[in-house]
């Protein structure tokens, strides 16, 4: 048992210990209990009293002494008590009633049975008892532990009610579902499709909470499917769901853009944490529907959909409440550039087409690199084999070119003092306009990296800005 698990093996003793000296019933609720019967880490420690949930935090708070901070939220009848890395969280039992136009509930007091009728899923209306005489006793009034070993999401009561009366829990299942890989009930996931438009009377910042959980899963496809067969997406992003579907004219028809984006976005995810590439991943695309045409000779086209697909990529953020600041510019740099690496690999990967590439990119070229292989996704893996080999080059160029970028501002050819004894210059601006011009035409290989091209080029540059050299340098090299 490590520390963690000791100090919240005592965490319970004392809680339970207080609770009997108060002569109340005590438990441990919810997710806590759920992950540790799944095995999952959970740092979610929620109890559940029948009585006052802040009275019993306070006496808890004192039983653990020097050291322990209580916050009391009396609006919502709970505590949370701190000590080091553990946080417990108190609630008094309560039920719930709602109006329909709110997902604010109506609360009172309630019994142990009523605070788990009201919970969202079997597998979360599970309790364990703290008290002395029931200590470690499972409270499961709706099979929840059946369901976990089923891998079930399914409403404790009738889920047309629990959708209706609290929306959120819809988006809620898909997400537990996406991080449990589990499966929802037939008739949990048609209570769902049934009460789909109720997500409209939920804040985008609700939804946005429950979207970032799902993206951060070992596998986020599945929460973006279950969303779409729900009827969800079309609410929630419907630039999303436009993608889904084939057309076929003349016999010709294009790829579903929406299972192409499923799997790039599982392939960026199997090789990343970043939630923003993820995003990236899941937007690269966004653009089609808008641009795509048929062409009697070309067959179906998306002209600038990545141009386009950037430009709703922030139209998106901002309606979903996402962060407006970094990381939208980044995932409106990807989408933009994610068909770069491809183009180059098609062409002639030259050290100028690389570099421009690595400019355009700068810091996030290895993210656009992860996003391009998983772009790669033809069902003809001779094809895919060869791409992704050639990714492979390309990226060997992006190497050697750094390495030779490093050598060239290390030895550059014609320094500033040079420069100004050539054109009779003193320490000014004008003289950076020619290192920074030279630096430049080097890093685009417009000239080769040797002093005599280097010479030429500032020659070249000087008549053009109107600067007469002093003397000529090649006459000088020459002796």
């Amino acid at each position: 048992m490590n520390l963690k698990e000791r100090l919240t093996a005592r965490a319970f003793s004392t809680v339970g210990s207080v609770a009997d000296t108060l002569g109340r019933e005590c438990y441990v609720v919810g997710g806590y209990v759920r992950d540790l019967i799944i095995g999952r880490t959970s740092k979610d420690i929620d109890f559940v009293t029948v009585g006052s949930g802040i009275e019993l935090a306070e006496a808890v708070a004192a039983k653990m002494g020097k050291g322990t901070r209580v916050a009391v939220y009396r609006n919502y009848g709970t505590a949370q008590v701190h000590r080091g890395n553990l946080e417990l969280e108190f609630v008094g039992a309560r039920r719930e009633s709602y109006n329909r136009d709110s997902r604010n509930p109506i609360v009172e007091d309630g019994t142990l049975a009523d605070d788990l009728a009201r919970r969202d899923f079997t597998i979360n209306a599970l309790a364990i008892s703290v008290n002395a005489y029931t200590f470690g006793e499972v409270i499961d009034h709706y099979d929840g532990l059946g369901d976990i070993e089923r891998k079930m999401i399914r409403t404790p009561l009738d889920p047309d009610i629990t959708f209706s009366d609290d929306p959120l829990r819809m988006m809620r299942a898909i997400r537990f579902a996406t991080q449990l890989q589990f499966t929802i009930c037939p008739e949990t996931l048609q209570a769902i499709k049934r009460n789909a438009s109720r997500i409209e009377i939920i804040t985008a910042e609700r939804i946005k909470d429950e979207l970032f959980k799902i993206m951060a899963s070992a596998k986020p496809s599945t929460g973006w499917r279950l969303l779409l067969e729900t009827g969800l997406l079309q609410l929630i992003l419907p630039e999303l769901a436009r993608m889904k579907g084939v057309e076929i004219v003349d016999g010709r028809a294009h790829k579903d853009n929406f299972k192409h984006t499923m799997t790039v976005l599982d392939g960026v995810a199997a090789a990343s944490d970043n939630i923003y590439l993820r995003w990236a991943a899941l937007l690269h695309d966004i653009g089609k529907p808008v641009t795509k045409r048929y062409d009697k000779e070309r067959g179906w086209t998306f002209h600038q959909h990545n141009f386009v697909g950037a430009k709703m990529v922030k139209s998106i953020f901002r309606r979903m409440r996402f962060p407006l600041g970094a990381e939208m510019r980044y995932v409106c740099k990807l989408v933009e550039l994610h068909m770069r690496p491809i183009a180059l690999v098609e062409d002639e990967v030259t050290d100028s087409a690389v570099r421009r590439l690595m400019n355009y990119a700068e810091e996030d070229l290895e993210d656009l690199m992860t996003l391009a292989r998983a772009d790669i996704t033809s069902r003809d893996e001779a094809r895919k084999e060869r791409y992704l080999a050639n990714f492979d080059l390309v990226e060997e160029k992006f190497r050697t070119t750094l390495a030779k970028d490093i050598e060239r501002n290390r030895k550059n050819p014609v320094d500033g003092t040079e420069i100004m004894a050539l054109f009779g210059l003193p320490q000014c601006p004008q003289v950076g306009f020619f290192t920074k011009n030279l630096k430049n035409a080097i890093r685009e290989c417009e000239i080769e990296d040797t002093r005599e091209a280097a010479l030429a080029y500032l020659l070249k540059i000087g008549k053009e800005a109107g600067f007469e050299p002093l003397y000529d340098p090649f006459a000088v090299s020459a002796d």
